[in-house]
């Protein structure tokens, strides 16, 4: 069972749902003396926020959707090799300390790839809950975190002429999502 910290978000009680037009969540690696891009959709998202404040933030993507810019890198990407989609079809995450100073923020969880269930801290910013004009309140909330791809069980690489690896362990996750609520 997860806990929501004791910590004040600031933000109005109940439920609020991902926007997911107008949200993203990617990734990106150093892969051959550049930077290697990619991004998952769907992607599902939901903060419970308390009315004593504490908030606890879940979210998912399926593996089947990862997206980058070639079919057959995709294809891999979901291979054993990587992402392993047969066996573990979905990337979960779920906090378990939510922290907010201003605009800035702070959340600790579980990040769940390939069926290993690691902590992460994500730092990042969060806006104020503003009315839309479709009847909701909405907040924007940009999330980054830095993860050891091995650690999950991503270990492939392919040596470069020099010897070292082409790709990095490290693997960068943002997040940029938008989440609403009805207006109350």
């Amino acid at each position: 069972m997860t806990t929501a910290t004791d910590t004040q978000t600031g933000l109005p009680s109940g439920t609020w749902q991902l926007d997911a037009v107008h949200s993203r969540v990617g990734f990106a690696v150093n892969y051959m003396g550049g930077t290697f891009h990619g991004t998952f959709t769907p992607v599902e998202a939901k903060l419970e926020v308390s009315d004593d404040g504490s908030a606890v933030l879940t979210g998912s993507a399926p593996v089947s959707g990862v997206n980058v810019q070639d079919d057959n890198l995709a294809q891999h990407l979901q291979s054993p090799d990587f992402f392993d989609a047969e066996r573990a079809p979905e990337i979960v995450f779920q906090s378990s300390e939510f922290r907010r100073s201003g605009d800035q923020i702070e959340i600790a969880g579980d990040l769940k790839i390939k069926g290993t269930s690691l902590p992460v801290r994500a730092r990042g910013t969060i806006g104020e809950p503003a009315d839309d004009p479709f009847g909701n309140v909405r907040f924007g909330l940009t999330l980054e975190a830095k993860v050891d791809r091995t650690r999950y069980g991503l270990e492939w690489n392919n040596p470069l002429p020099s010897g070292e690896p082409a790709l990095a362990n490290d693997v960068t996750i943002s997040a940029d999502l938008y989440l609403t609520q009805p207006k109350q």
